[in-house]
């Protein structure tokens, strides 16, 4: 039996059997990782809410032959707290921990740089100091430019010329107009640098956005996300839905 510790976020659980319980953490050190947790859904459980989506938690484990088995866990820090009373803030905190379940694909991969976004991303939205959404799209992008997909924002993504006429989330992000393909959409330029403050943790120009560019923003972050993702984010739709109201 092979025992190991680290410290991670759980990103989601379901149910298993009539008392247990899978819980995916997305760790420091060792990656993503899957693992039962026995007993939790009982009210005589030791460590079930500590295992809360939201919760960073230190965790140990033994190595099972098809799923890890949690043997201890204490919480590092309950981010969920400072959320669920809040809705804006709670449904962009949910849809960054399916983000990052969905950019980290592979379990037991490191991907610390994953990790250390999220812990900041969660932070942050519990902090209070940003607008939910802002703080989403700045994860949502930071999160894409980690895994390779960084959309193109200041030159040309095809043929790198500064002559910016349009996004296209096909070609990579902005595009000239000489390589501007069908369907692409023509962004204001405050929504350009609104996106670019968000992908350099320029705060104090994306504080001061206008509403409108905003919107923008969002619908074409989340739109770029889900085309990389080759698959929606079902949480979004809440965080979409707040958004219009």
């Amino acid at each position: 039996m092979s025992l190991y510790r680290d410290d991670g976020i759980v990103l989601r659980t379901h149910k298993l059997g009539e008392a247990d319980r899978i819980v995916t953490v997305l760790t420091r050190r060792t990656g993503k990782i899957r693992g039962v947790a026995k007993g939790v859904r009982r009210t005589t459980s030791r460590f079930g809410a500590r295992l809360e989506p939201f919760t960073h938690v230190d965790v140990q484990l033994h190595t099972g032959r098809t799923l890890d088995v949690i043997t201890q866990a204490e919480t590092i820090r309950p981010y969920g707290e400072s959320l669920v009373a809040d809705y804006p803030r709670y449904t962009a905190g949910v849809a960054m921990l399916e983000t990052a379940d969905r950019l980290v694909m592979g379990e037991k991969e490191p991907a610390l740089r994953q990790f250390l976004l999220l812990v900041g991303g969660l932070r942050t939205l519990g902090s209070g100091e940003h607008e939910p959404r802002l703080v989403l799209d700045a994860f949502f992008l930071r999160s894409l430019a980690v895994a390779g997909y960084a959309p193109a924002l200041e030159t040309c993504a095809r043929c790198r010329t500064p002559a910016v006429r349009a996004f296209a989330i096909v070609a990579g992000g902005v595009v000239c107009g000489a390589c501007r393909p069908a369907g692409a959409a023509v962004p204001e330029g405050e929504t350009l640098a609104l996106m670019t403050a968000l992908l350099k943790g320029d705060w104090a120009t994306a504080d001061a956005s206008a509403a409108r560019h905003r919107a923008e923003c969002s619908g074409l972050v989340a739109a770029y996300l889900q085309w990389h993702l080759e698959h929606g984010i079902r949480s979004l739709r809440h965080v979409e839905r707040e958004l219009a109201t």
